[in-house]
């Protein structure tokens, strides 16, 4: 890890491509800086919080929000070496978007030991019924889900409270979604709900496409 390195991204926006060691601050140089990088990491991420319906609510991830969870764990953790930094770089990269790509973090939010056992059977397979509407008249993308990723978080019979999962557009959809409208919905049977993106989280996420 490195002791300088890592000023947090600016308004909104995030560099392409996935973190490294260097990316890493070390300790001391993390809490130096931590404040100011919480905060801007919760304004980034009010843009990028969007509620669908009573229970779930997505996050929009990006370079920037996982250099923030790396951080934080490696301050939780106590971690000083490089191997250790390396697992979590392992964990949180791939949910760092590609150019084209919107990565999201899924929460179904239960405060209840009795809410979880009554929801989380019900909603099995919600990770995949996650849809992208973009335009008018709408074109729908289904998001993707990795395989090895689904099989760890959800059984036949019931489901986990966190997914991660990703959009791909093509070109022409990147363009359509800068426009708007873009709704997001959830279209499993026992929870169908939408929401549509305001043009400020829109302008977000589209920034994280730019690679100049």
């Amino acid at each position: 890890m490195t002791n300088d390195r890592n000023e947090p991204a600016p308004s909104g926006s995030s560099p392409p491509g996935k973190l490294t060691l260097e990316d890493i601050a070390d300790l001391r140089a993390y809490e130096r800086r931590r404040e100011e990088f919480r905060r801007q990491v919760s304004a980034l991420k009010k843009l990028r919080r969007v509620p669908i319906g009573p229970l779930v609510t997505v996050v929009f991830e990006n370079r920037t929000t996982m250099l923030f969870q790396i951080q934080e764990m490696a301050r939780a953790e106590k971690m000083v070496s490089d191997e250790q930094v390396q697992g979590e770089l392992d964990i949180y990269n791939p949910l760092i978007p590609a150019a084209g790509e919107l990565s999201l973090t899924l929460f179904v939010e239960l405060q209840s030991e009795a809410e979880l056992r009554t929801w989380l059977p019900k909603l099995v397979g919600i990770e995949g019924a996650l849809e992208l509407r973009i335009g008018d008249p709408s074109r729908t993308i289904t998001a993707a889900v990795d395989p090895e990723h689904a099989a760890q978080l959800t059984r036949d019979e019931v489901t986990a409270s966190v997914h991660y999962v990703r959009f791909v557009l093509d070109e022409a959809e990147q363009e359509a979604f800068r426009h708007g409208p873009v709704r997001i919905a959830i279209t499993h049977p026992a929870y169908s709900y939408d929401a549509e993106l305001s043009s400020e989280t829109r302008a977000s996420l589209a920034a994280d496409w730019q690679t100049d």
